[in-house]
C-alpha cells in the first residue's frame, strides 16, 4: 500500500530489463509528470538513462548507440506518435512500456511499423497515476493493490453509485484477474463525492505542506516563486520533495510556528557547517577535505536558501492578507454552531481593507453553507457587504455555486449538527476543554467516515455495498477515492490513522489535490456542467497535481512491480466510462517479442 514505491519499482524494473548500457528514457507529457515525483534526475543518470526525451519532439536527433525505453501513456496520440518512430527509428532497440491497457488493434499497428524489427519488448506497467506520496495519489488510478476489493460507495452521490457500478462491471468481466490472490479478508473500495464536504478545500491551512500548496501553489513537486518580491534567478522555482529533501519530510506536517523555530535551527546548523572565508587551503589534506565536504555544503546551502525563501513568502502572505484573524473566523464557520458570533465576526472582517476580495468570499462561501438554512440567515446582507467591498462579480457567483455544489440538499451527512449522542457528547467536552490551537480545530469529515468504517459502525444505508457481500471482518486495506479530489488536510488525516491504527493500512485517492482556488475552479465547471454537460469533461483528470508529503516506511514491500490490473487501473477504467470515454479493449498484461507481436494475441501470464 505504499503508492510512490510502486511508481519507483515500475521506473526501475523498465530500466533493469533493458539491460546494461547507454539509454534514452522516451515519455510523453503526463508520463513525464508520473516520473518526476518519484525520481531526481542525477537517480536516473546512475542508472545509465543520460537523456530525457519527448515523444512528440520533433528535434531529436539519431543516437543509435542509445537504447530507447519507452514509457507513455496509451492514448491515439502516442500511438500515432510511437508509429512515427518505429517507421524511421532514431535509437538502436526499442523497450515499450504503456501506463495503462492498451488496445489488441494499437499493438497490432505498432507491429506492422516496426519493419525494421527494432521493438524487443511491449509491455503494460499499471503505473497511470501520479503518487503524491505514500498514502496519497491522484489522477485516475492506484498501483498498490492487485486484490479483489469489496466496494461501498456513498449513496447520495449518482456519481460514486456509477463509478461502483463500472468498477464492478470491470472486475465481473475479468475476474480470472483476480482470482490468483484471494485473501481471507479482502481489501475495501470506498468510493466517495467531494460534494459530500465543501468545507474542507475552502479553508485556509496551517500545516508546512498544505501551506505551500494553498498560498502558493504545487504543481508536480514545483512552487513558483518568481512573483516573490526581490527574488533571486535561482529560487524563481524550487522542488519540494520528502524524497530527496530531509528538511521537508520532517517538518511537512508540523504548524507554521514551529516550522518557524526549524528554520532558526537549520540556519544556526549551516552556520556552524559554513568553511570559513579565511581558511586556507595549505596541503593536498586540506584541499582533499574541502573538495569531500563541499557538496554536501552546497546541497545544505541550497535547502536553507529554499526554505528560508519559502517560509519568508508564506509569512509575508499571512501578515498582508491578514490571514491569522481571517482563519480564526474560519474555523469558528466550520466548527462551531454560534450563528450571532459568526455573522459579526464576519462582517467585520469584510470592513477591513487588508482582507482581499478572494478571502472575503470564501468567508461567505463558508457562512452560506453552514447558516444555509437557518432561521436568522443573513446571507442577502453579507451580498451586499461584498459588493460594497468592490469584490468583483466572479468571486460573489461562487457563494451561491458552493451552495448548489455542496449545499444541505446535496450533502448525504450533516456536517454541522451532530445527531447521535456520543458525537455530541465529544463536541460538548471538547468546549469544555479547549482546543490546541484555534487555527486546526477543524477535522475533515473524512476522518468521522474512517473511524467508523474502521470500528464497524459505517452505516450501510447511507454507505451500502455494491452486491449482496459485506465485510464481516475489520478492513485491513482501505482504498478511498474521492470524486472531485482529495485535500493535503484529508491526506494528513489518513497519515495519522495509518500511524495509530495497528492492522489498517489506507491509502487515499482522488481526481486531484485541491487548495482554495482548484475548488472554485472546480465549482464553476460544475455550474458549466449543468448548463451543456457534455461539452466540458471533468478537469480533475489532468496531470497537474501537487506534489509529495513524508510517511513511514511501508511494513511490507513487493518485490516487483504488479503486471496485473489493480484496483486504481480499474478505478481509471472505470472513469473513463464514467465520463463517457471509450474504454480501450481487453485487460490483460502483456509481454511479447517482437517476432510474436504480429501475429499472436496478447497471452495472459
Amino acid at each position: 500500500m505504499n503508492v510512490v514505491f510502486a511508481v519507483k519499482q515500475y521506473i526501475s524494473k523498465m530500466i533493469e530489463d533493458s539491460g546494461p548500457g547507454m539509454k534514452v528514457l522516451l515519455m510523453d507529457k503526463e508520463t513525464t509528470g508520473i516520473v518526476s515525483m518519484v525520481y531526481t534526475q542525477s537517480e536516473i543518470l546512475q542508472k545509465e538513462v543520460y537523456l530525457f526525451e519527448r515523444i512528440d519532439s520533433q528535434n531529436r536527433e539519431i543516437m543509435k548507440h542509445l537504447k530507447a525505453i519507452c514509457f507513455l501513456r496509451p492514448t491515439k496520440e502516442n500511438v500515432d506518435y510511437l508509429i512515427q518512430e518505429l517507421r524511421r527509428p532514431k535509437y538502436s532497440i526499442y523497450f515499450i512500456y504503456f501506463s495503462n491497457v492498451i488496445s489488441k488493434s494499437d499493438v497490432k499497428s505498432l507491429a506492422e511499423a516496426d519493419e525494421q524489427e527494432v521493438v524487443a519488448e511491449v509491455q503494460e506497467f499499471y503505473g497511470d497515476y501520479i503518487a503524491v506520496n505514500p498514502h496519497l495519489f491522484s489522477l485516475n488510478i492506484l498501483g498498490c493493490c492487485q486484490k479483489c476489493p469489496m466496494i461501498r460507495y456513498q449513496l447520495s452521490s449518482e456519481a460514486a453509485k456509477r463509478l461502483a457500478e463500472c468498477v464492478k462491471q470491470v472486475i465481473t468481466k475479468e475476474y480470472e484477474l483476480f482470482e490468483f490472490r484471494r485473501t481471507e479478508v479482502p481489501p475495501l473500495l470506498l468510493i466517495l463525492d467531494r460534494c459530500d464536504d465543501a468545507i474542507t478545500p475552502l479553508l485556509n491551512q496551517w500545516t508546512y505542506q498544505a501551506m505551500v500548496h494553498e498560498l502558493l501553489g504545487i504543481n508536480n513537486n514545483r512552487i513558483d516563486l518568481s512573483r516573490v518580491p526581490g527574488i533571486s534567478k535561482d529560487l524563481r522555482e524550487v522542488v519540494l520533495s520528502a524524497e530527496n529533501d530531509e528538511f521537508y519530510a520532517n517538518n511537512m506536517y508540523l504548524n507554521f510556528a514551529e516550522i518557524g523555530s526549524n528554520i532558526k535551527n537549520l540556519m544556526e546548523d549551516f552556520q556552524k557547517k559554513k568553511p570559513k572565508e579565511q581558511q586556507k587551503l595549505e596541503s593536498i589534506a586540506d584541499m582533499k577535505a574541502f573538495v569531500e565536504n563541499y557538496p554536501q555544503f552546497k546541497k545544505m546551502s541550497g535547502t536553507v536558501s529554499k526554505h528560508v525563501t519559502v517560509v519568508g513568502e508564506l509569512s509575508r502572505l499571512v501578515s498582508e492578507r491578514n490571514l491569522l484573524e481571517v482563519s480564526e473566523v474560519e474555523q469558528e464557520l466550520a466548527c462551531q454552531n454560534d450563528h450571532s458570533s459568526a455573522l459579526q465576526n464576519v462582517k467585520r472582517l469584510l470592513q477591513n481593507p487588508k482582507v482581499t476580495e478572494f478571502d472575503a468570499a470564501r468567508l461567505v462561501m463558508l457562512y452560506a453553507l453552514h447558516y444555509e438554512r437557518h432561521s436568522s440567515n443573513s446571507l442577502p446582507g453579507l451580498m451586499m457587504d461584498l459588493r460594497n467591498k468592490g469584490v468583483s462579480e466572479k468571486y460573489r457567483k461562487l457563494v451561491s455555486a458552493v451552495v448548489e455544489y455542496g449545499g444541505k440538499r446535496v450533502r448525504g451527512s450533516d456536517l454541522f449538527s451532530p445527531k447521535d449522542a456520543v458525537a455530541i457528547t465529544k463536541q460538548f467536552l471538547k468546549g469544555l476543554k479547549g482546543v490546541e490551537n484555534v487555527y486546526t480545530q477543524h477535522q475533515p469529515f473524512l476522518h468521522e467516515t474512517l473511524d467508523h468504517l474502521i470500528k464497524g459502525k459505517l452505516k450501510e444505508n447511507l454507505y451500502p455495498y455494491l452486491g449482496p457481500s459485506t465485510l464481516r471482518d475489520r478492513p485491513q486495506d482501505i482504498i478511498v477515492f474521492i470524486i472531485g479530489g482529495a485535500t493535503y488536510e484529508e491526506a494528513l488525516t489518513v497519515y495519522n490513522l495509518n500511524r495509530t491504527t495497528p492492522g489498517v493500512r489506507i491509502v487515499l485517492g482522488g481526481t486531484t489535490v485541491h487548495n482554495t482556488k482548484r475548488q472554485r475552479t472546480r465549482q464553476r465547471h460544475k455550474q458549466r456542467e449543468k448548463q451543456a454537460p457534455y461539452e466540458e469533461p471533468e478537469r480533475g483528470l489532468n496531470l497537474r497535481t501537487p506534489g509529495s508529503l513524508p510517511e513511514p516506511e511501508a511494513d511490507t514491500q513487493p518485490t516487483e512491480p504488479p503486471r496485473r490490473p489493480t484496483i486504481g487501473v480499474l478505478i481509471g477504467i472505470s472513469l473513463n466510462l464514467f465520463l463517457e470515454e471509450v474504454l480501450a479493449s481487453g485487460l490483460h498484461s502483456r509481454s511479447k517479442e517482437s517476432s510474436q507481436v504480429t501475429s499472436k494475441p496478447a497471452s495472459r501470464r
